[in-house]
Formats: C-alpha cells, sequence, structure tokens
C-alpha cells in the first residue's frame, strides 16, 4: 500500500502542474482592451497642465 501512495505522488503532482499550466496559458485578450484604454486615459491626464497650485 505504501509503494501505491509514492505512485500516486508524482501523479498528482502531474495534474496539477498541467492544471496549472493551463491556467498559466489561458488567453489574456479580453483584459487587454480595458487595461489599453486605462492606459489612454492615464496619458491623457498626464499631458495636461496642471492647476497651479502648488501646495506641497
Amino acid at each position: 500500500m505504501a509503494a501505491l501512495a509514492w505512485l500516486l505522488i508524482p501523479l498528482f503532482a502531474a495534474l496539477g502542474a498541467a492544471i496549472w499550466g493551463s491556467w498559466a496559458t489561458r488567453n489574456h485578450t479580453a483584459g487587454d482592451v480595458s487595461e489599453l484604454a486605462g492606459y489612454a486615459r492615464f496619458r491623457e491626464a498626464m499631458e495636461k497642465p496642471h492647476s497651479g497650485s502648488d501646495v506641497v
């Protein structure tokens, strides 16, 4: 029975690695559109001149 347990450990490790690998390589393109829009808003905000209140 102990030998069976030692054989199941690598099996579960391989299964876990396969699940993690499929999750890590999933399609990320859905989030790219919102991230690019947020970056465009950030650039627009940084290009605006500041209001002149230089309170430090």
